[in-house]
C-alpha cells in the first residue's frame, strides 16, 4: 500500500464522481471509450460510500444562442451535443453507476466545475467535506476545474487516477505528469486499490 502524503483519510471524505454519464462514453462526439476502463474503478468507490458519493451531470444548451458568452461559441462547434439533438437518456449517469443514486447525490452543472452549480457548495457543507477523493471524466477538463477549484477553498484534495480518463490521451497524461504535480501541497493521488484501504466506512 503506498500511504496518502497527508495520512489515512477520515469518515467525512466525499467522493466525486465527475460527468460518468452516457454520452462521455457512448453515441457522442464527446464519447471516450476510455470511460468504460475506468468504470470498475469507479463503481468500487461509489460501493465504498454511497451516501457519501456525489454525481455530476454536464448538461449543454438546447441551442447555442441559449449559451453565454464565449459558450456560444463552443456549442457553435459543438452542435451535435446540444439538448435538441440528443435523447435525453444520454445525459443520465450510466446504466451501472443509477444504482447507487439514492443515497449517492447527483448535481448538475452547466460549466467545467462542479462549483459553479448553486447546489455543489451547500451539498459538501451538508455533508461536513474534509477531503474530495476525485473520479470521472475528463482528467483534463472537468476534473481539472473542479479540482483546482477545490484547491482554491482548501479542501484536500485527492486524485484516483485509475478511476479518472479522458478523449485526449495526452490530455490526460500531462495533467498527471505536469499540472497536478505542480499542486504537491494540495493534490495527492493515489489508485482505487491504495485509496479504499485508507478511507474508513
Amino acid at each position: 500500500m503506498t500511504p496518502l502524503r497527508f495520512g489515512p483519510l477520515d469518515r467525512n471524505a466525499v467522493h466525486v464522481c465527475v460527468d460518468m454519464q452516457r454520452f462521455f462514453a457512448e453515441g457522442s462526439e464527446w464519447a471516450a471509450p476510455a470511460t468504460f476502463g475506468v468504470l470498475p474503478a469507479v463503481e468500487r468507490l461509489c460501493a465504498h460510500a454511497p451516501a457519501r458519493t456525489v454525481f455530476t451531470r454536464f448538461l449543454t444548451p438546447h441551442r447555442a444562442e441559449d449559451a453565454k458568452g464565449q459558450w456560444r461559441a463552443y456549442y457553435g462547434r459543438w452542435t451535435s451535443v446540444l439538448a435538441d439533438r440528443l435523447d435525453p437518456d444520454m445525459f443520465e449517469l450510466l446504466p451501472s453507476l443509477r444504482r447507487f443514486t439514492p443515497p449517492a447525490h447527483v448535481i448538475d452543472k452547466r460549466v467545467h466545475s462542479a462549483f459553479e452549480a448553486d447546489a455543489f457548495q451547500p451539498l459538501l457543507d451538508r455533508l461536513d467535506a474534509s477531503a474530495l477523493i476525485f473520479s470521472g471524466v475528463e482528467t483534463d477538463v472537468c476534473v481539472l476545474a473542479t479540482a483546482l477549484t477545490a484547491v482554491d477553498r482548501g479542501y484536500r484534495t485527492i486524485l484516483v487516477t485509475d478511476a479518472i480518463t479522458s478523449s485526449s490521451a495526452a490530455g490526460h497524461d500531462a495533467s498527471l505528469e505536469a499540472v497536478f504535480p505542480r499542486f504537491d501541497m494540495q493534490v495527492e493521488t493515489t489508485s482505487t486499490e491504495d485509496l479504499l484501504k485508507q478511507w474508513p466506512r
